[in-house]
């Protein structure tokens, strides 16, 4: 669901949204969302200052308060 909503979100922000990809590694506690994205449109999605990728971590906070899992989201390139 989580990672489901963060590759929406970043399809709608990247440039190149068909190299837009997301894997998740869930573990017990904590759920590690690595979102890949084409070079161009890495600095796009984590923003200036970090505050776009700050944006979506704090509506993903939303989830925690849900199912009680904590989330951690990372930009690579493609």
């Amino acid at each position: 669901m989580v990672a489901d909503f963060v590759a929406r979100f970043a399809r709608l922000v990247a440039s190149h949204p068909e190299d837009i990809r997301v894997e998740a590694y869930e573990g017990d506690e904590m759920t590690e969302i690595v979102l890949y994205a084409n070079q161009a449109d890495v600095g796009k999605l984590i923003g200036k200052e970090g505050k776009m990728i700050g944006a979506i971590k704090t509506v993903i906070s939303g989830c925690k308060a849900k199912d009680g899992k904590s989330y951690r989201i990372n930009v690579e390139p493609a």
